[in-house]
């Protein structure tokens, strides 16, 4: 009965027709032949897996193909995101979601008497990124292919994604992600395409010009991935760039007779997309990095010039010749600073190349670019050191200066230095001052952008700033990772809210119709049920499914106040044990997250909530009534399983600090009611399902702000509030570490006395906010008429609408429901 369950036909995932599952089977079958080789004739899962994705793949091709036909045909203007990370996930079952497959494929697989979730689970996460940007980056080529934009995704295919989190004895241990281990069925080389990028050398100035000479060259070797939109037969393309030496690397060595150092050398080269830097709202200024960043710029814009100069299908011929289209034809957007670089690199090619006046090329290269600001830390924007600059990329420094003089003679505040030994270049200035637009991700933090971060900037040019309150994509996260959600929807207001998100609305006719709400309670405990069978098995802690799922998944950081929810853990565990025959409800708290190597205080945060959990998961007094559970290697793939199951979503960073959060966004499109601050789209999601169907507490933008002119004193807290003295002296004294009563020192150093994110401002909101939850659990009716409240005001966070800003108001270009003939239809 639980497999049949399992496998019920999801209406919005199309019913499968006989003659489909027929043709599925058979070419499964003739790749399955094809897989094994001549000796071996039993077939592993991973063979299996295998066949099914180039079965999958074989019915992207021919629409990949077609799409970008149809592209050199109508020669639209073409949309290029530039990404240092795109968190990407498992594709196999995107792709059968997309192509409308997964029912045929389910079936013709249950048919040959296997598995398809046993299948899709072999697939490894393609974790190019760290978080809230990549994952962004992902969500946005979804849409932008759904939406029928001519667009490409352009980044760099790294060896070894982000690190594979174990925790162990408590710890946090990274381990290399060699994710193309077993190969990857999704990708096509493309060496044809291979393009030279060029490092070091010196700038020698002739009668025609600067040049930029005695050069080390690397080979960019682009791998392409089709990306398909919502059954729209519309493929368009990520193209990562992987780093190969030419064939000549260091051959003057062999020429020494060294010819083993000249080819093991060619690692030097190669190590460029070897791996993905893993750090979230922090800057590392190597200079791996920074090559890292020119080394996916240069390919990139070789490519659109190239696509640009060509526009015919199949033609390598220039056809254009004249750069004034090239801004109606191409529109360039930076994700965040990390593509910086591609500001100074289009001028090099306009003034070095094409030999256009400054002027020309400076207009030019404005109208092109966009820039996305992602974050107002100060420790996570990009500062170079010119001296690094010099040696690496010399022509690009000379341009950088004419920008800096350009700044200045606009105004002396816009300078892109700073007056600091050694001088450094901020490469989000660079970016301001070389954009016709800029964004910031959620309303507060644009506001906040133009009034402190760029403020000068802000006052010069005040209409190139804009906001673009972030979105996900609600096919991977709502039809892929919650098809029983998805199919009680559907059942409701029909299947158009897949695309036109907001339609969710149309479910406010329903807030008192008992069968609805008694079907979205069914299928949220059917989610915690899988949920905690999925973690007996994994961290053998039997958790109650009756409890509320309080979940906080995101980056480590101190920002995000893992550690208010960690007090506020042991508060309650100090409350059950206080009067322990009381009624109390009954929580599962989960925390994951991955913390940045080199963070050693949010190593130290991994390492309390998991001695918390040691503590608190053996107490007999304690019981099933709170359970503490640290998620590891948190990812897309896990956070599939996590937020359909989730009753709580933990967004309680310090207002002012979140740029937007997406997290947010999927756990309330999820029925998950937010308990969290003022703070990034929390803001609008609070506007749009209104304040009292969220917990939200604590301090605003302001209330920050005048606290840090009058100056936070933590020990006025740590006195005036016994549950939280009582909590803080157990971390000081060794209560959850009594092997070693120092361990949390640092810890608690840094709350009493030195803590920018101002946890003890924000605990006794807190507290009572987590009291309001429990009393709204008690009451099950009213909870479930809060979480539909909640999804049908989610439809504003879809990255269609995003995107859909993003096309009309910065790349003038329009979204198209043109649905392109499938392959086995003739063109018109």
């Amino acid at each position: 009965i639980a497999f049949v369950y399992k496998r019920k036909q999801i209406s919005v995932r199309g019913i499968a027709g006989l003659g489909d599952v027929a043709e599925i089977k058979k070419s499964f079958n003739r790749h399955l032949h094809f897989t094994l080789v001549k000796d071996r004739n039993v077939a592993t899962p991973r063979d299996y897996y295998f066949a099914l994705a180039h079965t999958v793949r074989d019915h992207l091709v021919g629409r990949w193909i077609r799409t970008q036909q149809y592209y050199y045909e109508k020669d639209p203007k073409r949309v290029h995101y530039l990404s240092l990370e795109f968190y990407m996930g498992r594709t196999l079952q995107n792709t059968m979601v997309n192509l409308g497959l997964q029912n045929t494929c389910d079936e013709a697989i249950y048919q040959l008497g296997l598995d398809l979730e046993e299948l899709e689970d072999i697939e490894e996460d393609a974790g190019l990124g760290n978080g809230g940007l990549g994952r962004l980056a992902a969500c946005f080529l979804d849409s932008m292919a759904t939406l029928g934009l001519a667009a490409y995704g352009y980044g760099i295919r790294y060896e070894f994604g982000i690190f594979n989190q174990k925790i162990s004895n408590g710890w946090q241990v990274e381990e290399a992600d060699d994710w193309l281990r077993y190969g990857n069925p999704w990708e096509k080389a493309r060496p044809e395409y291979m393009l030279p990028v060029h490092f070091y050398g010196r700038v020698e100035h002739t009668g025609a010009g600067p040049k930029w000479v005695d050069t080390q060259v690397v080979l960019a070797m682009p791998y392409d991935t089709p990306v398909p939109g919502f059954k729209n037969n519309t493929v368009n393309t990520m193209r990562l760039w992987s780093a190969k030496a030419p064939n000549d690397f260091n051959l003057q060595e062999f020429n020494v007779g060294d010819y083993i150092q000249a080819v093991l050398d060619r690692n030097l080269a190669e190590n460029i997309s070897r791996v993905l830097y893993p750090n979230d709202n922090f800057f590392e200024g190597k200079e791996l990095r920074l090559k890292q960043e020119y080394f996916v710029v240069a390919a990139t814009l070789q490519d659109i010039i190239r696509r640009f100069k060509s526009s015919k299908f199949g033609c390598r011929d220039p056809v254009r010749t004249s750069f004034e289209s090239f801004p109606d034809k191409v529109a360039i957007q930076l994700n965040d600073t990390h593509p910086a670089l591609a500001i100074p690199e289009l001028m090099r090619f306009f003034l070095d190349v094409e030999k256009m006046s400054w002027e020309k090329a400076w207009d030019i290269t404005r109208r092109t670019c966009s820039y996305t600001n992602h974050t107002v830390l100060p420790e996570a924007l990009e500062r170079w050191p010119v001296y690094m600059f010099e040696k690496l990329l010399p022509r690009h420094l000379l341009i950088i200066y004419e920008i800096n003089q350009l700044g200045k003679k606009i105004s002396l505040s816009l300078s892109l230095s700073l007056p600091l030994s050694p001088y450094l270049i901020n490469m989000a200035h660079l970016c301001v001052v070389g954009s016709h637009a800029v964004n910031g991700v959620a309303r507060i933090h644009s506001d906040i952008v133009k009034s402190t971060v760029f403020k000068d900037f802000y006052d010069v040019e005040p209409e190139k700033f804009q906001n673009k309150t972030n979105g996900i994509t609600p096919r991977r996260w709502l039809l892929l990772c919650n098809p029983g959600l998805a199919d009680i929807i559907a059942e409701k207001i029909g299947e158009d809210f897949l695309k036109d998100l907001y339609q969710l609305r149309k479910l406010l006719d329903y807030i008192n119709d008992d069968v609805f709400i008694r079907d979205v309670a069914k299928v949220k405990q059917e989610n915690k049920q899988k949920l905690a069978v999925y973690l007996e098995k994994q961290y053998k802690v039997k958790i109650n499914p009756e409890s509320i799922f309080d979940i906080h998944v995101k980056r480590i950081h101190e920002y995000k106040r893992q550690l208010l929810n960690c007090l506020h853990i042991i508060t309650y565990y100090n409350r059950i044990k206080k009067e322990p025959n009381k009624m109390f409800v009954p929580r599962t708290i989960m925390v994951g997250g991955k913390a940045a190597p080199g963070y050693h205080m949010a190593k130290m945060i991994i390492k309390l909530i998991t001695s918390v959990a040691q503590v608190v998961n053996n107490d007999p007094v304690v019981g099933d009534r709170l359970k503490v559970i640290f998620l590891e290697n948190y990812r897309v793939t896990l956070a599939e399983k996590v937020i359909p199951a989730a009753d709580l979503s933990e967004q309680i960073s310090t207002a002012g600090t979140e740029a937007s959060g997406t997290g947010n966004m999927k756990f309330m499109l999820n029925g998950a009611l937010t308990i969290g601050t003022m703070d990034g789209a929390n803001v609008e999601m609070a506007e749009e399902a209104g304040e009292e169907n969220l917990f939200i507490f604590g301090m605003r933008v302001e209330e920050v702000e005048a606290m840090d002119r009058k100056g936070y004193n933590a020990l006025e807290y740590y006195e005036r509030l016994p549950e939280l003295r009582q909590v803080m002296d157990q971390i000081r004294t060794g209560f959850f570490s009594p092997k070693e009563p120092e361990l949390f020192k640092g810890i608690v150093n840094m709350l009493m006395h030195h803590d920018r994110f101002k946890v003890f401002a924000d605990y006794e909101a807190y507290i009572n906010s987590q009291e309001k939850v429990n009393n709204l659990y008690n009451h099950p009716k009213e909870w479930t008429k809060k979480v539909i409240r909640n999804i049908a005001a989610s439809g504003k966070f879809s990255s269609d609408r995003t995107i859909s800003e993003y096309a009309k108001e910065i790349w003038g270009v329009e979204p198209s429901d043109v649905k392109i003939p499938p392959p086995n239809e003739p063109r018109d």
